[in-house]
């Protein structure tokens, strides 16, 4: 299973990939192996604030409905509109074409909580 080392990750199965202010955040490898075939991802509107932790949106696949959780907290910027018609892009690129959402960090000591690609490897093999 792979956990790119460039990312940031939350015991909850989110990634972060973090550039200046600005957090791109997807489920991870993992979560949607352990889902399985994504159906639908409701997602917050851009403009919307999202506190750190606070559930933002969810992923639906054909085994069951997931909360999706808010790395870090901050303004919603944008939201992957693929996923409307292409929700299986969350299966087949998770880390890349199937991105959920953007958001402008209001605060990026939130970040520096997150797991590394080390930490996380071992929370899931355990």
């Amino acid at each position: 299973m792979s956990v790119p080392s460039d990312l940031k990750y939350t015991a909850s199965h989110e990634w972060v990939r973090i550039d200046g202010d600005i957090a791109t955040i997807g489920i991870t490898d993992h979560a949607q192996s352990e889902l399985g075939d994504i159906v639908f991802v409701d997602l917050p509107s851009p403009g919307r604030q999202v506190a750190n932790e606070e559930s933002f949106g969810t992923v639906e696949s054909v085994k069951t409905v997931s909360d999706l959780y808010a790395p870090v907290g901050g303004e919603v910027l944008e939201v992957n509109e693929v996923l409307g018609a292409q929700s299986e892009l969350v299966n087949s690129d998770p880390y890349e074409s199937g991105w959920l959402v953007k958001i402008k960090m209001s605060d990026p000591a939130d970040a520096e909580k997150l797991l590394s690609a080390e930490g996380y490897a071992e929370s899931i093999n355990h």
